[in-house]
Parts: structure tokens; sequence; C-alpha cells
């Protein structure tokens, strides 16, 4: 007989949103409790939002955080979810510090809380400048079975409570979670939780954030899984789901409470390391000894999301990450220049699937230099979408620059993009659209973009996205909308055409840049894998191209700390991943 039914909430809380994210768990809570759930978990800071960064050092944040969970504690009783088990997350704050906390609320009353113990503090992570950590280790009793929690990083980092629980022993673990999404970072998740529940000797229930909150997507991606290595349950990855799973645990009957302290993993860095590493206080709670009544199982009990592509992962991302940074932010609507180029196209189908082709403002901005064929691939993307364009020409806006000014090279070609900057902000300010920036991580990375100029903007839906990544996908969104019998989105020519900037006659990107495909290795190198001159000379690539590429993305640093933010999918984005000094005399030398 299943003895506990347990509901997985994989929902998109808003930072700050105290009041708002309370009633999320309010209702997600009534609903799993009307489909029978006994236990119903939340993801990790569910009630403040996460990240909350420099938020977290405010006393009345937290004090709001600590209100509100009492205040929802009542609020569950009161709306029938008493007998349910319900895990939230949120900031709490004590003589010790700050703490990044999880709640059990039961009967109306706050049973127990968990304090996180791993503060991660790497790439996008400052944990450890705002928490601390903690060493209690509540383990509650309900239905008869042993339920321990644990957040996030706490089953990354080898020992410490899941190795405490291990110990101890349990029935079930909880693991809530604000994980990032990263390409290609299920296949990781999953087995690390699948090894973590088999060192619990306990299956483990692992519940993730969904949804974007500034530069980082949440994917979701929430599952079951055995001690034995198999997936129960699986939720679908980019949008909220509520997971509801019925489960046969063994009920051991646990009475241990005694664990030894764990040694400090080397990996620490010493100004972390604590002097001593004390060993978990235990304390088991004891909600309700007995099990359930005889219930019916549910019908449809195995629900496993079928896995994404990678394109197709990739996109939804982007798409999320899109949509959450400008409803959050209060806008309805995006404008950016449709060039004709791939990168402006491939935003506009990223806009038109995250706000729908309403909420997207074409505007053309051709000038002397333009080419018919860019004109008429900017309306053809826009009647394809079906969004709202219109033509701006800045030809004579130029004019005036240039003949005042006396300008000619590269500052006559900058003042064109720069001109088509002024007239996207100054149609943001007359109504109300927030501009959008269409760059890519690789011309990003080698500063091919002009600041104030193309690199306007309030968010770049493209920032992390590599050129030729960019192309793959395009031919995929095509792909999908022939599958569904839609228009493809994105003009044929926009695909294949050489890309350009179109700032002077005949102008190719391969004038200024290596071809994509080998910048992009080169790049990934240098940027992703921090790696030398000489281990990129030593992988086989041209010495002379090593160097012209080094000096070109140390050059640019300026211009991308200027740069709006934009969604973060690969594991070393610009801006919170990596962080080097705008001034440093430092540069990789060709070996001699």
């Amino acid at each position: 007989m299943p003895q506990l039914r347990l509901a997985l909430a994989q929902v998109d809380a808003r930072v700050g949103d105290v009041a708002g994210n309370s009633s999320l768990v309010l209702e997600r809570s009534r609903q799993a409790v009307e489909q029978g759930a006994h236990l119903v978990a939340f993801p990790e800071m569910v009630l403040a939002g996460y990240p909350v960064e420099d938020l977290a050092l405010r006393r009345s944040f937290a004090a709001a955080n600590r209100a509100e969970l009492g205040s929802l504690a009542e609020r569950l009783r009161e709306a029938g979810c008493g007998d349910a088990l319900v895990i939230v997350g949120h900031l709490d704050r004590d003589d010790e510090g700050v703490r990044n906390a999880v709640s059990l609320i039961h009967g109306g009353e706050i049973t127990a809380t968990y304090f996180k113990h791993h503060l991660p503090n790497y790439g996008v992570f400052d944990e450890a400048r705002y928490f601390a950590p903690g060493h209690e280790l509540p383990i509650v009793r309900l239905h008869g079975v042993d339920v321990g929690v644990v957040v996030c990083e706490d089953i990354w980092q080898n020992g410490g409570p899941i190795t405490a629980l291990g110990k101890v022993g349990v029935d079930m673990v909880v693991c809530v979670n604000g994980s990032p999404y990263e390409h290609a970072k299920n296949t990781e998740r999953t087995s690390l939780v699948v090894r973590r529940a088999a060192e619990a000797e306990a299956p483990m229930a692992y519940v993730n954030l969904v949804g974007a909150q500034d530069e980082l997507v949440f994917d979701g991606d929430s599952m079951i899984a055995t001690n034995h290595g198999e997936i129960l349950a699986r939720a679908p990855r980019f949008s909220e789901h509520l997971l509801v799973h019925d489960l046969e645990l063994n009920a051991g009957g646990h009475t241990r409470t005694e664990v030894s302290p764990e040694p400090m993993d080397q990996q620490t860095p010493p100004h972390f390391r604590p002097k001593t590493l004390p060993a978990f206080r235990v304390e088991r709670i004891t909600l309700s000894p007995d099990p359930v009544p005889e219930y019916e199982p549910l019908r449809e009990d195995r629900t496993v999301a079928e896995p994404l592509t990678e394109e197709a992962e990739v996109w939804a991302a982007l798409v999320t990450g899109l949509r959450d940074y400008v409803h959050k932010n209060g806008f309805r609507s995006v404008t950016f220049g449709f060039s004709g180029g791939i990168d402006s196209s491939v935003c506009a189908a990223l806009a038109a699937d995250a706000l729908g082709p309403e909420g997207v403002y074409g505007v053309s901005m051709p000038s002397h230099y333009s080419s018919e064929h860019s004109r008429s691939d900017a309306a053809e993307l826009a009647e394809r979408i079906g969004c709202h364009f219109r033509v701006h020409p800045i030809k004579d806006m130029v004019r005036v620059f240039v003949d005042q000014l006396g300008l000619s090279g590269l500052a006559e070609e900058n003042i064109q993009a720069r001109c088509r900057g002024m007239t996207l902000m100054a149609l943001s300010n007359q109504h109300g659209h927030l501009v959008l920036a269409p760059g890519n991580k690789t011309e990003l990375a080698v500063g091919y973009s002009t600041i104030y100029g193309d690199a306007v903007g309030g968010f770049a839906p493209i920032k992390d996205v590599p050129k030729t990544l960019v192309w793959r996908l395009a031919r995929w969104r095509n792909a999908e909308a022939e599958k569904r019998g839609q228009t493809p989105p994105i003009p044929e020519g926009s695909i294949t055409k050489a890309p350009s900037a179109e700032l002077r006659p005949g102008q190719v990107d391969t004038d200024s840049l290596p071809p994509y495909e080998v910048l992009d290795e080169i790049l990934d190198g240098y940027v992703e894998g921090d790696r030398s001159y000489a281990d990129l000379i030593a992988e086989g690539f041209d010495a002379d191209l090593v160097e012209r590429v080094l000096r070109m993305v140390d050059r640019a640093e300026y211009k991308r700390r200027q740069y709006p933010p934009g969604t973060k999918i690969t594991p070393k984005a610009f801006g919170r991943d990596r962080r080097l000094p705008l001034t440093s005399l430092w540069r990789e030398e060709r070996p001699v």
C-alpha cells in the first residue's frame, strides 16, 4: 500500500514579492491537498525569491519573510491544508547571521527549520557573502515516515547533511533547490540526485525553481529518485508544474541522533573553513506516528517528462529568460532594430515566442550603406512573425553628425550605429517599449559592437549565445515551425547570407574577424576554459590567430561591462561568471 503521496510544486517565484510568493505557496498547497497529497515541497527561497543578492543584508527583508511565514502557516490551516506537511524555503536571520532557510509547516505551526549547510561561492553564487551555515538537522516523522530536508548545494558537495542523514537513518530526503539552468546540466543533475539518494539510503524528492531572475534561468526539472537508481517521476522543464506521486516507503523506525563530525573538504578556500566543523545536531520530531489509512493510488502514477534536444532546451531557456525579464519588470512590449541579419532575426523569433507577436515592435533603420536584401529580409521577417513593423531611415540624421563633426572612417561607421541606438531609445521613451540589444556572445567577446550604438538597450536575449549556435537555433526554429505546419519565422536569406554590419560599402564580418567556426572554438577555450596562449597553440590553432583573438577579447572588457544583462546559458557567462578587471596590464604571451 502507498504510504505517502508527495507533491513537488515547481513554481516561478518573484524576488522581493514576499506576499505574492506566499499566496502562490498557499494556492499550490491547496491544489496538492485536493489531490490527496500528504507532503508538499516548494523550492529554495520560494518565499523571498532567488537569488536575493544584497536584499539578504536588509533586516527589514528578513523580518518580512519571517512574519509572512507565520501568517502562511495559519492560512494553510484555515485553507484545509493543516494535516499536510508543507516545506517552504525562505530568508531568515538569527544571532549567528542571515540564513538560507527551509521551514516545515504542519497543523498551522512552524514545526522545524533547517538552515542550508553548504554555501556555494563560485560562478554566479556569492552565498558565503550573505549566509551563515547551519548545523541543525531536523528529521520529522510524518505518518510513520522519517523525512529529512536539505537545500541545493548540500547535495553538490561531499559530506555534510546527506552523509549525516545516511548515518542516523531516514526514510526519505526532500531536497529544495534554486539550481540555475546551464546547457546540458540536467544530465549531471540526474546522476547527482541518484548518487545522493544511494548515499542517504533513501529515496530523494528534488524540487527546483522554474522561471527567470535577471540573467539566471531556472528550468525546474524536479524529480523523484529511488536509492536504487530509478527515476520514478520527473516534471517538464521550463514550465510551472505540480508533480504528484505515490511513494511506497519502508518506515524504518529510526532513533539514532548522534553523528560525528565530517572532515573539512580541502577544496574549500582556507578563509571559508571554520576552525572546527561541529557535528550535526539531530532532532527527531514526531508529527504523526501512525501510517495513513489505506487510500486509492493514483491511476496515472508515473510521469517522466521527455528529454529535450540541445536546441530545444536552449531555445526554451532563452524564451523563459526574455519573457520573465520583460514581464517581471513591468513591460508589455519590446523594440529593436530589424537589420535583416541572423542575430536580429533570431531575437525577433524569440521575442514573438516569449511575448506574442503583438508585443514585438520591429524597426528598420536603413542607412546609406544598407543593402536592398537587408531591407527586404527585415520586412519579410516582420511579415512572417506577424509583429509590428516600421521603417525609420537614418541617412539624414547621420549626415548631420558627419558634416558637422567632419567624421570619416571608423567614426563615420560608428555614428550610424549610434543614430540607430538613439532612435530606438527615443521610441522606447515615447511608447514604453523595452529596447533589446541583439548582439551575440562571439561579437561581445571580441568587442565587435558599437558602444552606445547597437549595444543600447535594457536586455540582451542572446548575449550568452555563440554565433555558430545562433545559426543552429535559427535552423532548428524554422524546422520546428515546418513540423507544426506553420510558417518558418526566419527568412532563409537571413540564415544563408554572409553576416555584415553594413557600415561601409561591401563590408562583411570576416573583414575584421576570423571565420566564426574557428573563432568560436578559440573563444570557447579562452573564455569558457580559461586556457592560456600556450594551451590554445598546443590544441592546433595558428599562433598569430590566437594572439589576435586574445588581444581583441582583453581589450573589449570595458564594452562588456557596459552591455545590458542577458540570459545565461553557458557555464561561464560574461558578467556574473567571468569577472575580470577593466584596468589590467596582464596579457597572455606567446611562449618562447
